[in-house]
């Protein structure tokens, strides 16, 4: 049930997310210094840090080279608004056990790539009974993690045709081949595609 309900939800914001992938396409290509209409410069570079260990950069590109970010601050300005409060209320508590854990380190974005993972792992830890976080993060910064999951999941693959992922990184990781995206009008662009077959009269009677 919870899947349906995703996917319907998905379908339902489909047209929103498109939207902020092509917002955010132009901003991760712009060569002026981005602009944030939503994310504070301090949130933005936390949420940069967190994204880039979702999807980190290895052999392949990831969310910081998919511009994920600006994906997610058109998200909290659009089809996404209502989560705003997890961020303002999460970034804060990921910080503070950052400190709690590294006292050294005083942000989450300061920390190593282990250190995150390590803050990450912990932040989304939950009792002996699986209820609540170990370190009694409150309820609204609690589901920030996933919130954040699902954005840098939705900036990384979006359909570039509505002007997402910067330079098809998110489907190249994937092995998608980014030439070929069928939608109306069908016809005149994949007419080289293995198998197509141009439309004729004849064609009815086959």
């Amino acid at each position: 049930m919870g899947g349906v309900a995703g996917a319907a939800l998905l379908q339902a914001q489909w047209p929103a997310i498109v939207a902020a992938a092509q917002q955010a396409h132009q901003a991760a290509k712009s060569t002026h210094p981005a602009h944030f209409e939503v994310l504070t410069p301090e949130q933005a570079k936390e949420v940069e840090a967190i994204c880039s260990r979702i999807i980190p950069t290895d052999e392949t590109p990831g969310a910081h080279e998919a511009g994920v970010v600006f994906f997610i601050d058109q998200a909290l300005k659009t089809f996404s608004a209502d989560s705003k409060p997890q961020y303002d209320a999460g970034i804060p508590a990921l910080n503070e056990l950052t400190a709690k854990l590294y006292p050294s380190v005083k942000k989450f974005s300061a920390g190593t790539p282990e250190q995150q993972d390590k803050v990450l792992m912990e932040f989304t830890a939950t009792d002996n009974q699986g209820a609540s976080p170990r370190y009694n993060i409150n309820p609204t910064a609690a589901g920030f993690f996933e919130t954040i999951r699902f954005h840098s999941i939705a900036g990384y693959l979006v359909d570039p045709s509505g002007g997402g992922n910067r330079d098809y990184v998110g489907w190249k990781a994937i092995g998608r081949e980014p030439s070929f995206s069928f939608s109306p009008p069908f016809g005149f662009y994949d007419k080289d595609y293995p198998g197509f077959v141009p439309y004729t009269k004849d064609s009815e009677k086959s």
